[in-house]
């Protein structure tokens, strides 16, 4: 009688040997490599190197700096040559750099805004915050590339134009009767154009930081609306429409109002800074000091700060 048929048990299945496995113990090139017990921790600091990379390598940065640069030193220049060839200083020594650093903040704005709404426009936002998943670090990466770039740029044009207006007017003697709200004690008593080490602070350190913290504020606004012409529209608005509007408040019932918010703008936060305040009610015995203005631009640029971050942690792109 023939045996039933009974199948065979499957092998069981061969354990790699040290031969199969390499050398060194290790999984043959070509096999799946297991996954790494760890991964390399980033930090605030490589997020900065990407977004330096990316500021620098657009040509927009390149072009909006330069005529940045150009607007406050050939403006400033321009205007330094008008005052100079006068028979007497009119205004104070460094006061000239005013008119080119108001056309020229409005590059600044506008390359602030480009920092975070290019890449909302094109898309690029999805590749940055899948690399860096931390979109506070990515904020805070891109406010402190873009203020020192613009901080040094700002600086570097406003001290050559001081040094332009210091060698072209100081030393001219005075009108023969000077505004004492606008010149200090030493150039009113020696009769001849100088310039305080309090003005050069003011028109250069001072001014560079107002016009950084303004592009810082498009900065944030722009993290807000996530719209190019929404935020250079916004910004041109405040910048502008306050002390235009003010101007045409004379009536009796608004002329108080206009004073005040001529005060409070940006343009005459600048200005006074120059030691040339936009103001009509100024007093000679008024001391003229532009940092309070500026510690309430730091003030609103730090408050809309704030709300861009809560905005871009919470909101999807």
């Amino acid at each position: 009688m023939s045996t039933p048929y009974a199948p065979q048990q499957p092998a069981a299945p061969q354990q790699p040997t040290p031969a199969s496995q390499g050398a060194h113990g290790h999984a043959p090139e070509g096999l799946a490599q297991p996954a790494p017990s760890g991964e390399k921790k980033t930090h605030l600091g490589h997020a900065i190197a990407s977004e330096w990379t990316k500021i620098r390598s657009v040509r927009s940065t390149i072009w909006t700096l330069a005529a940045m640069f150009v607007l406050v030193v050939g403006i400033g220049l321009l205007v330094g040559l008008a005052f100079g060839s006068a028979d007497y200083a009119e205004i104070p020594v460094l006061a000239p750099g005013l008119f080119g650093l108001m056309l020229g903040q409005l590059a600044i704005i506008t390359l602030g805004v480009l920092v975070v709404t290019s890449e909302y426009s094109t898309g690029m936002i999805r590749t940055t915050l899948a690399v860096s998943p931390r979109r506070t670090r990515v904020l805070t990466a891109k406010a402190l590339v873009f203020f020192v770039l613009s901080f040094v740029m700002t600086f570097a044009a406003c001290g050559l134009t001081a040094f332009i207006h210091s060698a072209m007017i100081e030393g001219k003697p005075l009108s023969p009767y000077p505004d004492p709200a606008i010149w200090n004690e030493d150039a009113m008593a020696a009769g001849q154009a100088t310039a305080t080490s309090t003005q050069w602070l003011d028109a250069t350190l001072g001014a560079s930081l107002y016009v950084s913290l303004l592009g810082l504020l498009s900065l944030a606004v722009g993290t807000l609306l996530r719209s190019t012409p929404g935020t250079v529209t916004t910004m041109l608005g405040l910048v502008l429409l306050p002390f235009i509007a003010s101007l045409f408040m004379v009536t009796e019932s608004t002329r108080e109002l206009g004073d005040t918010i001529r005060e409070y703008s940006t343009l005459n936060g600048l200005a006074t800074l120059y030691h040339i305040p936009f103001r009509f009610d100024f007093d000679p015995g008024d001391e003229i000091n532009g940092w309070p203005l500026l510690g309430l631009l730091a003030a609103v640029t730090g408050a809309v700060l704030i709300a861009a971050y809560a905005r871009i942690a919470t909101r999807d792109v």
